[in-house]
């Protein structure tokens, strides 16, 4: 089971300054929402939390890793890790299993220390040569892959593991036990509680002493389909709502476009690309990016007269460099159109139905095969003959060595 982990830690507040109104969930446990959805947002003012004078400038940049490398022995899990992150934003960390995605989260933390490279957070120094800033001090909130909900101790016990006992600690408990909706939870224990519960108390925990960056560690992986989209949904919703900057670790391309505002491909200890979920998918800058984030094949292609000729038709790209090397262009299944024709050059040689829509594999006079993805309607049998082209209003983007030509 996912759980949080808070660092017992005193937040600078900034002087003359106290709290902002919260924002208020007006919202029931999930199990009572007959859609699995949050409910509705209302936002009141909690008497007492209005700001005295205006906040501090908030920093522009809450995150910033340089050129960050660990090594174990000869493994060198991460090297040459950079990362920016936008105060308020929430970055997905996509990358393959045992890719750094893990150890570079672990080094922000502070559990880890790297052999070079700096970290910042809110404007402030927490790694560089010869000083670390330990973890209980960085004003980092953690939710783990792995359970670490503590059994005996009750959800309001949980939350308030990580406070301070001083006279705001009853009042934040319950802000937070509001926010993530748990009211009517306070005194139960883990194991009265439901895994999207439970799932909201890690959240709670992590969230209680106001962390200016929250990391999420694959939160969502021991939760089966149904329950994790759901729960996905409630746990985005809270962190929308709470404003907070969050870096959101995943191996699934899926939920990276959909928890991300930014989403930053890692390959082999660093970052291969960093950008919106659109960018990622529709304008990889690398092979790899655009193969590990969704289905994609590769066609070989050629210039003749200022012109881009591929097995799937040709393309006028201006501006774009003819430059030497292995030349291919980048096709997905839904920018094909593939239909029946006499005198098409294709042939289906498999086909898989996926509810919606068929996904057709189509062997190219070529001797190239492609993916296109067709409605539920269009059933071809495997054999039939097919034309296929790029549809209208898909580009064919090109590669060159395994890199983009164009941005």
């Amino acid at each position: 089971m996912v759980a949080g982990i808070n660092f017992r830690t005193h937040f600078r507040q900034p002087a003359a300054v106290s709290r902002p109104a919260v924002a208020v969930v007006d919202c029931q446990s999930l199990a009572d929402s007959p859609d699995g959805t949050m409910p509705a947002i209302m936002t009141e003012t909690i008497p007492g939390t209005m700001p005295a004078t205006m906040p501090a400038a908030v920093p522009e940049t809450m995150l910033e890793c340089v050129g960050l490398t660990k090594r174990f022995g000869d493994n060198v899990p991460v090297d040459g890790f950079n990362l920016t992150i936008p105060q308020g934003e929430v970055v997905a960390l996509l990358g393959p299993s045992g890719c750094g995605k893990t150890t570079a989260l672990r080094l922000i933390a502070g559990f880890l220390n790297p052999e070079a490279g700096a970290i910042s957070i809110g404007g402030e120094a927490m790694h560089q040569p010869g000083r670390s800033v330990p973890p209980e001090k960085r004003r980092v909130g953690m939710v783990f892959q792995e359970g670490a909900l503590f059994p005996h101790l009750t959800v309001e016990q949980n939350i308030a593991y990580g406070l301070a006992k001083d006279d705001d600690r009853a009042q934040r408990i319950q802000e937070v036990i509001t926010l993530t909706g748990l009211d009517g939870l306070a005194q139960r224990m883990p194991h009265q509680l439901s895994g999207g519960q439970q799932q909201r108390v890690a959240l709670a925990r992590a969230l209680a002493p106001r962390p200016e960056l929250l990391l999420l560690d694959e939160p969502f992986s021991n939760l089966d389909a149904g329950l994790r989209e759901q729960v996905r949904r409630d746990v985005m919703s809270i962190l929308r709502l709470s404003g907070i900057t969050a870096v959101f670790v995943t191996h699934d391309q899926e939920e990276a476009m959909y928890v991300g505002d930014h989403i930053a491909v890692m390959n082999r200890g660093r970052i291969e690309q960093q950008g919106t979920p659109e960018e990622i998918f529709h304008r990889p800058a690398t092979k790899f990016v655009a193969e590990f984030v969704g289905t994609v094949d590769f066609l070989p292609a050629r210039w003749e007269a200022g012109r881009l000729v591929t097995p799937v038709g040709t393309a006028e790209l201006p501006g774009c460099p003819a430059a030497a090397g292995l030349l291919e262009v980048m096709v997905r299944p839904d920018c094909l159109d593939c239909y029946p024709s006499a005198q098409g050059e294709g042939v289906i040689a498999d086909r898989e139905f996926r509810g919606a829509f068929y996904l057709y594999r189509v062997a190219l006079a070529s001797g190239e095969v492609v993916r296109c993805l067709r409605s539920h309607t269009e059933e071809y049998p495997v054999g039939a003959k097919v034309t296929v082209k790029v549809r209208d209003g898909h580009a064919l983007r090109p590669f060159v060595d395994g890199h983009a030509l164009i941005s």
